[in-house]
Protein backbone atom coordinates (compact mmCIF):
# COMPACT_ATOMS: atom_id res chain seq x y z
CA UNK A 1 0.00 0.00 0.00
CA UNK A 2 2.92 2.24 0.98
CA UNK A 3 4.36 1.91 -2.25
CA UNK A 4 1.42 1.94 -4.69
CA UNK A 5 1.15 5.79 -2.41
CA UNK A 6 4.72 6.88 -3.07
CA UNK A 7 3.86 5.85 -6.88
CA UNK A 8 1.46 8.04 -7.48
CA UNK A 9 2.46 10.80 -5.75
CA UNK A 10 5.37 10.75 -7.55
CA UNK A 11 3.63 10.73 -11.17
CA UNK A 12 1.73 13.72 -9.59
CA UNK A 13 4.99 15.48 -9.19
CA UNK A 14 6.69 14.31 -12.24
CA UNK A 15 3.99 15.52 -14.25
CA UNK A 16 3.66 18.81 -12.77
CA UNK A 17 7.29 19.66 -13.10
CA UNK A 18 7.03 19.13 -16.29
CA UNK A 19 4.78 21.65 -17.31
CA UNK A 20 5.78 24.27 -15.37
CA UNK A 21 9.56 24.48 -16.18
CA UNK A 22 10.48 27.51 -13.83
CA UNK A 23 13.37 28.04 -16.74
CA UNK A 24 10.92 27.98 -19.54
CA UNK A 25 7.98 30.07 -20.05
CA UNK A 26 5.94 28.94 -23.15
CA UNK A 27 3.54 31.33 -24.86
CA UNK A 28 0.15 30.78 -25.68
CA UNK A 29 -0.08 29.99 -29.63
CA UNK A 30 3.21 31.78 -30.10
CA UNK A 31 2.47 31.37 -34.10
CA UNK A 32 -0.71 33.40 -34.10
CA UNK A 33 -2.45 30.53 -35.64
CA UNK A 34 -6.39 30.66 -36.48
CA UNK A 35 -8.72 31.76 -38.92
CA UNK A 36 -7.54 34.40 -41.37
CA UNK A 37 -9.49 37.10 -40.48
CA UNK A 38 -9.52 40.95 -40.27
CA UNK A 39 -10.54 42.70 -36.88
CA UNK A 40 -10.09 40.10 -34.33
CA UNK A 41 -6.22 39.01 -33.08
CA UNK A 42 -5.57 35.59 -33.05
CA UNK A 43 -6.59 32.97 -30.14
CA UNK A 44 -4.60 33.19 -27.06
CA UNK A 45 -3.92 36.90 -27.73
CA UNK A 46 -5.94 40.29 -26.11
CA UNK A 47 -6.73 43.20 -28.38
CA UNK A 48 -4.60 46.15 -26.52
CA UNK A 49 -5.39 48.28 -28.98
CA UNK A 50 -7.96 51.78 -28.87
CA UNK A 51 -11.58 52.12 -28.10
CA UNK A 52 -12.74 53.53 -31.89
CA UNK A 53 -10.27 51.01 -33.50
CA UNK A 54 -10.56 48.36 -35.26
CA UNK A 55 -8.42 45.45 -33.47
CA UNK A 56 -5.05 43.72 -35.51
CA UNK A 57 -5.63 41.27 -38.24
CA UNK A 58 -4.79 38.03 -38.98
CA UNK A 59 -3.27 36.98 -42.29
CA UNK A 60 -2.72 36.09 -44.86
CA UNK A 61 -6.61 36.03 -46.58
CA UNK A 62 -7.16 34.43 -49.44
CA UNK A 63 -5.77 36.32 -52.12
CA UNK A 64 -4.01 39.10 -49.87
CA UNK A 65 -7.95 40.30 -48.67
CA UNK A 66 -8.91 43.81 -48.62
CA UNK A 67 -5.43 44.92 -46.97
CA UNK A 68 -3.81 43.12 -49.96
CA UNK A 69 -1.33 41.28 -47.66
CA UNK A 70 0.61 38.55 -49.63
CA UNK A 71 3.18 37.43 -47.28
CA UNK A 72 3.59 33.55 -46.79
CA UNK A 73 3.46 32.70 -43.06
CA UNK A 74 7.02 31.76 -41.58
CA UNK A 75 5.86 29.20 -39.54
CA UNK A 76 2.42 26.41 -39.93
CA UNK A 77 -0.02 29.08 -42.06
CA UNK A 78 -0.86 32.34 -40.07
CA UNK A 79 0.47 35.44 -38.77
CA UNK A 80 0.15 38.83 -37.27
CA UNK A 81 -0.37 41.91 -38.64
CA UNK A 82 -0.39 45.12 -36.50
CA UNK A 83 -0.29 48.96 -37.85
CA UNK A 84 0.25 52.26 -36.66
CA UNK A 85 -2.00 55.24 -38.28
CA UNK A 86 -1.68 58.74 -39.44
CA UNK A 87 -4.33 59.62 -36.51
CA UNK A 88 -1.88 58.86 -33.86
CA UNK A 89 -3.22 55.09 -32.51
CA UNK A 90 -1.30 52.28 -32.92
CA UNK A 91 -1.91 48.16 -32.69
CA UNK A 92 -0.99 45.71 -29.74
CA UNK A 93 -1.60 42.55 -28.20
CA UNK A 94 -1.09 41.10 -24.62
CA UNK A 95 -1.52 37.82 -22.84
CA UNK A 96 -1.37 36.68 -18.95
CA UNK A 97 2.50 34.41 -19.04
CA UNK A 98 2.37 31.10 -17.66
CA UNK A 99 4.82 31.68 -15.18
CA UNK A 100 6.00 35.22 -14.20
CA UNK A 101 8.97 37.15 -15.36
CA UNK A 102 11.21 37.57 -11.76
CA UNK A 103 12.88 41.05 -10.76
CA UNK A 104 16.33 40.92 -10.94
CA UNK A 105 16.48 38.09 -13.54
CA UNK A 106 17.41 37.82 -16.83
CA UNK A 107 15.71 36.09 -20.08
CA UNK A 108 16.04 35.85 -23.66
CA UNK A 109 13.07 35.96 -26.21
CA UNK A 110 13.20 35.64 -30.26
CA UNK A 111 10.65 36.68 -32.85
CA UNK A 112 10.28 36.57 -36.41
CA UNK A 113 9.28 40.15 -38.32
CA UNK A 114 8.83 41.52 -41.31
CA UNK A 115 7.31 44.50 -43.20
CA UNK A 116 4.31 44.06 -46.14
CA UNK A 117 4.60 46.35 -48.62
CA UNK A 118 1.01 46.74 -49.35
CA UNK A 119 -1.17 47.66 -46.01
CA UNK A 120 -4.30 49.17 -47.92
CA UNK A 121 -7.21 50.68 -45.71
CA UNK A 122 -8.41 53.83 -44.63
CA UNK A 123 -6.58 56.72 -43.71
CA UNK A 124 -8.25 58.06 -40.64
CA UNK A 125 -7.48 61.72 -41.46
CA UNK A 126 -8.33 62.37 -45.14
CA UNK A 127 -10.71 59.03 -45.44
CA UNK A 128 -9.11 57.95 -48.43
CA UNK A 129 -7.89 54.68 -49.32
CA UNK A 130 -3.96 54.22 -48.16
CA UNK A 131 -0.66 52.50 -48.31
CA UNK A 132 0.36 51.29 -44.84
CA UNK A 133 3.49 50.80 -45.76
CA UNK A 134 6.13 52.90 -43.44
CA UNK A 135 8.26 51.23 -41.85
CA UNK A 136 7.29 50.82 -37.97
CA UNK A 137 8.77 49.06 -35.26
CA UNK A 138 7.95 46.61 -32.45
CA UNK A 139 8.21 47.42 -28.62
CA UNK A 140 7.89 44.73 -26.08
CA UNK A 141 6.06 45.79 -22.70
CA UNK A 142 5.86 43.96 -19.47
CA UNK A 143 3.16 44.58 -16.82
CA UNK A 144 1.25 43.43 -14.47
CA UNK A 145 -2.22 43.12 -16.53
CA UNK A 146 -3.37 43.09 -19.86
CA UNK A 147 -2.08 46.22 -21.42
CA UNK A 148 -0.16 47.89 -18.92
CA UNK A 149 3.22 49.04 -19.70
CA UNK A 150 5.05 49.26 -16.63
CA UNK A 151 8.35 48.13 -18.23
CA UNK A 152 9.92 48.52 -21.50
CA UNK A 153 11.59 44.96 -22.20
CA UNK A 154 12.77 45.40 -25.47
CA UNK A 155 12.45 47.05 -28.71
CA UNK A 156 13.73 47.02 -32.39
CA UNK A 157 14.51 49.39 -35.03
CA UNK A 158 12.69 50.22 -37.60
CA UNK A 159 11.77 47.65 -39.76
CA UNK A 160 12.28 47.49 -43.53
CA UNK A 161 12.71 44.10 -44.53
CA UNK A 162 9.70 42.42 -46.46
CA UNK A 163 11.34 38.74 -45.78
CA UNK A 164 11.16 37.25 -42.33
CA UNK A 165 14.23 38.07 -40.56
CA UNK A 166 14.53 36.84 -36.55
CA UNK A 167 15.29 39.00 -34.08
CA UNK A 168 16.20 38.40 -30.55
CA UNK A 169 15.91 39.80 -27.17
CA UNK A 170 17.14 39.97 -23.52
CA UNK A 171 14.67 41.01 -21.40
CA UNK A 172 16.36 42.51 -17.93
CA UNK A 173 12.89 43.14 -16.02
CA UNK A 174 13.21 45.45 -12.77
CA UNK A 175 9.98 44.45 -10.89
CA UNK A 176 7.92 41.30 -11.50
CA UNK A 177 6.12 40.57 -14.88
CA UNK A 178 3.03 38.90 -15.52
CA UNK A 179 1.61 39.78 -18.77
CA UNK A 180 3.42 40.81 -22.13
CA UNK A 181 2.35 43.20 -25.09
CA UNK A 182 3.41 43.18 -28.48
CA UNK A 183 3.08 46.71 -29.95
CA UNK A 184 3.53 47.85 -32.87
CA UNK A 185 4.87 51.90 -32.51
CA UNK A 186 6.44 54.97 -34.70
CA UNK A 187 9.73 55.61 -35.66
CA UNK A 188 10.83 58.13 -32.69
CA UNK A 189 10.55 60.75 -32.22
CA UNK A 190 8.38 61.78 -34.89
CA UNK A 191 6.92 64.86 -35.97
CA UNK A 192 4.19 62.92 -37.81
CA UNK A 193 2.20 60.14 -36.87
CA UNK A 194 2.00 57.88 -40.51
CA UNK A 195 0.43 54.72 -41.49
CA UNK A 196 2.72 51.35 -41.58
CA UNK A 197 2.67 47.85 -40.33
CA UNK A 198 4.79 45.05 -38.78
CA UNK A 199 4.27 41.51 -39.22
CA UNK A 200 4.74 39.02 -36.86
CA UNK A 201 5.44 35.31 -36.18
CA UNK A 202 6.81 32.34 -34.89
CA UNK A 203 7.33 33.51 -31.10
CA UNK A 204 10.02 32.11 -29.08
CA UNK A 205 9.38 30.56 -25.51
CA UNK A 206 10.82 32.86 -22.89
CA UNK A 207 14.01 31.43 -21.00
CA UNK A 208 15.60 31.83 -18.30
CA UNK A 209 19.72 32.51 -18.80
CA UNK A 210 22.57 34.08 -16.67
CA UNK A 211 22.75 37.48 -16.25
CA UNK A 212 26.75 37.72 -16.97
CA UNK A 213 25.87 35.72 -20.04
CA UNK A 214 27.05 37.24 -23.53
CA UNK A 215 23.92 38.82 -25.62
CA UNK A 216 24.07 40.04 -28.57
CA UNK A 217 21.48 40.91 -30.98
CA UNK A 218 22.75 38.86 -34.51
CA UNK A 219 23.58 40.98 -37.46
CA UNK A 220 21.19 40.87 -39.79
CA UNK A 221 21.64 39.34 -43.38
CA UNK A 222 22.28 42.73 -45.85
CA UNK A 223 19.70 44.03 -47.37
CA UNK A 224 18.66 46.65 -49.58
CA UNK A 225 15.22 47.42 -49.55
CA UNK A 226 13.33 50.87 -51.47
CA UNK A 227 10.96 52.06 -49.39
CA UNK A 228 8.33 53.02 -51.77
CA UNK A 229 5.13 55.63 -51.40
CA UNK A 230 2.86 53.58 -53.20
CA UNK A 231 -0.85 54.55 -54.81
CA UNK A 232 -3.45 51.78 -53.09
CA UNK A 233 -4.60 48.71 -55.62
CA UNK A 234 -1.82 50.10 -58.15
CA UNK A 235 0.98 48.23 -56.05
CA UNK A 236 4.65 47.73 -57.95
CA UNK A 237 7.24 45.88 -55.97
CA UNK A 238 10.33 47.59 -55.97
CA UNK A 239 12.40 45.69 -53.37
CA UNK A 240 15.56 44.24 -54.33
CA UNK A 241 17.56 42.02 -52.12
CA UNK A 242 21.28 41.54 -52.56
CA UNK A 243 24.56 39.80 -51.01
CA UNK A 244 26.94 42.80 -51.48
CA UNK A 245 25.64 46.24 -50.97
CA UNK A 246 25.47 48.46 -48.52
CA UNK A 247 21.96 48.36 -46.33
CA UNK A 248 20.15 51.43 -46.63
CA UNK A 249 18.15 51.65 -43.61
CA UNK A 250 17.04 54.76 -42.39
CA UNK A 251 17.39 54.13 -38.67
CA UNK A 252 19.34 55.94 -36.09
CA UNK A 253 23.12 55.60 -36.25
CA UNK A 254 24.37 52.60 -33.80
CA UNK A 255 23.97 52.89 -29.60
CA UNK A 256 21.26 56.06 -30.57
CA UNK A 257 23.75 58.29 -31.22
CA UNK A 258 22.70 61.11 -33.40
CA UNK A 259 24.51 61.74 -36.36
CA UNK A 260 25.56 65.12 -36.67
CA UNK A 261 26.12 66.16 -40.33
CA UNK A 262 26.89 69.96 -41.20
CA UNK A 263 26.20 71.26 -44.68
CA UNK A 264 28.02 73.80 -46.88
CA UNK A 265 25.67 76.91 -46.26
CA UNK A 266 24.46 78.70 -49.18
CA UNK A 267 25.40 81.90 -49.44
CA UNK A 268 23.14 84.70 -47.06
CA UNK A 269 20.84 87.58 -47.78
CA UNK A 270 21.79 90.58 -46.41
CA UNK A 271 18.47 92.42 -44.54
CA UNK A 272 18.23 96.12 -43.70
CA UNK A 273 17.01 95.29 -40.55
CA UNK A 274 18.43 92.66 -38.75
CA UNK A 275 16.63 91.05 -35.95
CA UNK A 276 16.45 87.72 -34.29
CA UNK A 277 12.20 86.52 -34.84
CA UNK A 278 11.15 89.86 -36.00
CA UNK A 279 13.20 91.74 -32.29
CA UNK A 280 15.48 94.31 -32.87
CA UNK A 281 18.87 94.00 -30.79
CA UNK A 282 17.16 97.14 -28.51
CA UNK A 283 14.08 95.06 -28.39
CA UNK A 284 15.64 92.20 -26.87
CA UNK A 285 16.94 91.49 -23.04
CA UNK A 286 19.45 89.04 -21.38
CA UNK A 287 17.76 85.74 -20.27
CA UNK A 288 15.31 86.43 -22.97
CA UNK A 289 14.08 83.45 -24.82
CA UNK A 290 13.39 82.72 -28.37
CA UNK A 291 12.59 80.25 -30.28
CA UNK A 292 13.86 79.56 -34.28
CA UNK A 293 11.05 78.89 -36.08
CA UNK A 294 11.35 76.82 -39.45
CA UNK A 295 14.26 74.78 -38.12
CA UNK A 296 13.95 71.64 -39.31
CA UNK A 297 15.95 68.39 -38.63
CA UNK A 298 16.00 65.21 -40.52
CA UNK A 299 13.91 62.48 -38.48
CA UNK A 300 16.00 61.04 -35.51
CA UNK A 301 18.76 63.13 -36.36
CA UNK A 302 21.26 65.96 -36.35
CA UNK A 303 21.48 66.67 -39.51
CA UNK A 304 19.92 69.96 -40.62
CA UNK A 305 17.41 70.37 -43.07
CA UNK A 306 18.01 72.62 -46.46
CA UNK A 307 15.22 74.27 -45.92
CA UNK A 308 16.30 75.92 -42.41
CA UNK A 309 18.98 78.00 -44.20
CA UNK A 310 16.73 80.74 -44.00
CA UNK A 311 16.73 81.03 -40.78
CA UNK A 312 19.78 79.94 -39.29
CA UNK A 313 21.24 82.57 -42.40
CA UNK A 314 18.84 85.38 -40.13
CA UNK A 315 20.42 84.18 -36.74
CA UNK A 316 23.96 84.29 -38.44
CA UNK A 317 23.63 88.32 -39.56
CA UNK A 318 22.26 89.26 -36.56
CA UNK A 319 25.56 87.81 -34.63
CA UNK A 320 27.49 88.85 -37.50
CA UNK A 321 26.17 92.29 -36.99
CA UNK A 322 25.96 92.30 -33.75
CA UNK A 323 29.17 91.05 -32.16
CA UNK A 324 28.70 92.03 -28.70
CA UNK A 325 26.01 89.03 -28.25
CA UNK A 326 26.47 85.85 -27.01
CA UNK A 327 23.99 83.26 -26.83
CA UNK A 328 22.85 79.78 -25.67
CA UNK A 329 21.52 77.69 -28.18
CA UNK A 330 18.63 75.09 -26.39
CA UNK A 331 17.45 71.93 -28.04
CA UNK A 332 14.07 70.19 -27.05
CA UNK A 333 12.44 67.06 -28.35
CA UNK A 334 9.13 65.63 -27.80
CA UNK A 335 8.22 63.06 -25.22
CA UNK A 336 8.24 60.32 -27.67
CA UNK A 337 11.56 58.61 -26.85
CA UNK A 338 13.72 57.46 -23.69
CA UNK A 339 15.44 60.20 -21.97
CA UNK A 340 18.78 59.52 -22.86
CA UNK A 341 18.30 58.97 -26.55
CA UNK A 342 16.27 62.57 -26.12
CA UNK A 343 19.04 63.83 -24.02
CA UNK A 344 21.83 62.74 -26.68
CA UNK A 345 19.49 64.52 -29.74
CA UNK A 346 18.54 67.46 -28.40
CA UNK A 347 22.37 68.13 -27.50
CA UNK A 348 23.10 66.90 -30.93
CA UNK A 349 20.81 69.59 -32.73
CA UNK A 350 21.76 72.26 -30.66
CA UNK A 351 25.42 71.83 -31.68
CA UNK A 352 24.64 71.21 -35.24
CA UNK A 353 23.65 74.90 -35.07
CA UNK A 354 26.16 76.16 -33.03
CA UNK A 355 28.75 74.40 -35.25
CA UNK A 356 26.85 75.81 -39.05
CA UNK A 357 27.25 79.20 -37.16
CA UNK A 358 30.54 78.87 -36.06
CA UNK A 359 31.77 77.50 -40.08
CA UNK A 360 30.14 80.91 -41.14
CA UNK A 361 32.94 82.95 -38.92
CA UNK A 362 30.82 83.56 -35.40
CA UNK A 363 33.26 82.97 -32.77
CA UNK A 364 32.52 79.65 -31.00
CA UNK A 365 33.16 81.61 -27.53
CA UNK A 366 30.15 83.43 -28.14
CA UNK A 367 28.32 80.10 -29.07
CA UNK A 368 26.97 77.88 -26.22
CA UNK A 369 24.99 74.80 -26.61
CA UNK A 370 22.97 72.50 -24.37
CA UNK A 371 20.43 69.65 -24.91
CA UNK A 372 17.31 69.65 -22.77
CA UNK A 373 15.95 66.58 -24.17
CA UNK A 374 11.95 66.09 -23.00
CA UNK A 375 11.91 67.92 -19.82
CA UNK A 376 10.86 71.39 -20.45
CA UNK A 377 7.82 70.71 -22.63
CA UNK A 378 5.60 73.97 -23.85
CA UNK A 379 2.68 72.04 -25.29
CA UNK A 380 1.18 68.63 -24.82
CA UNK A 381 2.49 65.33 -25.82
CA UNK A 382 -0.44 63.85 -26.75
CA UNK A 383 -1.41 65.59 -30.11
CA UNK A 384 1.09 65.64 -32.97
CA UNK A 385 0.54 69.38 -32.87
CA UNK A 386 1.84 69.59 -29.58
CA UNK A 387 4.82 67.68 -30.39
CA UNK A 388 5.84 69.19 -33.12
CA UNK A 389 5.58 72.19 -30.90
CA UNK A 390 7.64 70.69 -28.26
CA UNK A 391 10.56 69.82 -30.69
CA UNK A 392 12.24 72.78 -31.23
CA UNK A 393 15.52 74.66 -31.06
CA UNK A 394 15.70 78.20 -28.70
CA UNK A 395 18.13 80.73 -28.46
CA UNK A 396 18.85 82.79 -25.17
CA UNK A 397 20.42 85.77 -24.76
CA UNK A 398 23.43 85.59 -22.26
CA UNK A 399 25.25 88.95 -22.70
CA UNK A 400 25.15 91.85 -24.28
CA UNK A 401 29.03 92.95 -24.19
Amino acid sequence: MTKYIITIMLTVFGVSLNAQDANVIELTNPSFEDFPRISKPPRGWYDCGFSNESPPDVHPVQDGGEFRVMNEAQDKETYLGLVVRDNDTWESVAQRLTLPLKAGKCYTFSIYIARSITYESQSRVTGERANYATPARLRIWGGNGYCEKAQLLGETKEIINTRWLKREFKFEPKVDVYYITLEAFYKTPTLFPYNGNILLDNASSIRLIPCNEEFEEPVNPIVKEEIVDVQPSTVQSKTTITNNTTTTQQEPPANNTPKVTTTTPPPSNTNNRITIAGKTKQELKKGEVIKIDNLVFEVDKAEINASSFVALNQLYEFLNEHKDVTIEIGGHTNGMCDDEFCNELSTARAKAVATYLHNKGIAMERLQYKGYGKRNPIATNSTPTGRRTNQRVEIKILNFG
